[in-house]
């Protein structure tokens, strides 16, 4: 991990040029990543929010502050499992680090959630919704969803390129884990026999953790949070030797 700092500078500028290469392909532009989750908002809203009749005053924010922080990860495990394979052309022309590609897409995609998620704060202050000390929470619950999303994008990218149809499987399990993440539910609709499992999920935590603070303005479950922070570290190290292990195999497998 030490030689990955002096690719620092190359990171950064690939984030940009990732960046503005993306806005250059579409007519909106930049305006096609808040447009874009706003629409997927919006569906969601009016099915779950209004058809099957969510109705209560702040199943709004409720439902837009899951959906904003799910979507960076899911944006980032989907897009980050290809990473590596998708790398093959300048692999073959220069040799870097090869945990630097899914790195770059992290902080490509994390570039856009922060848009989406000022967006979001613009309209819960809008909605009545207050800054309270709580906020100062705000930093370090992006840092713990950064280090769990890394963790488990390393993973990914790593596994992918020996079996590329794994990716399929990967959405589905993104599916599953929608469902399953408190993105559109209470956790006190889950009964109680089963609560103890349903905070088994990291996500969940997060996710309630975003609420606690913008919705509610009480400091998050900091051990709960502590303990996500300490297993993606681990396995941020874990992936990042992994990938170290098949560094120069990769472009062997992938021609």
């Amino acid at each position: 991990m030490k030689e990955l700092f002096k690719y620092t500078e190359l990171i950064l500028y690939k984030t940009y040029a990732d960046l503005k290469a993306e806005t250059e392909r579409t007519y909106l532009g930049f305006l096609w990543w808040i447009f874009e989750p706003i629409m997927y908002m919006s569906v969601f809203y009016v099915f779950f929010g209004i058809l099957l009749g969510h109705r209560t005053d702040d199943y709004v924010p409720f439902l837009l502050i899951g959906l904003t922080s799910w979507q960076w990860l899911k944006s980032c495990l989907s897009h980050g499992a290809e990473t590596i394979r998708g790398a093959t052309g300048l692999m073959q022309q220069v040799h870097l680090p090869k945990v630097v590609f899914p790195i770059i897409l992290v902080l490509t995609d994390t570039v856009k959630f922060l848009f989406i998620l000022t967006l979001l704060l613009v309209f819960l202050w809008l909605y009545g919704y207050g800054i309270g000390i709580a906020y100062l929470a705000l930093p370090l619950v992006l840092i713990v969803q950064m280090l769990f999303v890394l963790a488990f994008t390393f993973f990914l990218a790593a596994i992918i390129p020996f079996v590329p149809d794994l990716r399929f499987v990967v959405e589905n399990i993104l599916l599953g884990l929608f469902f399953m993440s408190g993105v559109m539910i209470n956790s006190d609709i889950v009964p109680e026999a089963y609560k103890s499992y349903y905070y088994l999920n990291p996500i969940v935590n997060i996710i309630e953790s975003y609420r606690d603070i913008l919705m509610h303005n009480i400091w998050p479950n900091n051990m709960a949070l502590l303990i996500i922070s300490v297993i993606s570290i681990i396995c941020i190290w874990l992936g990042a030797k992994l990938i170290a292990k098949f560094e120069y195999i990769y472009p062997k497998i992938m021609i």
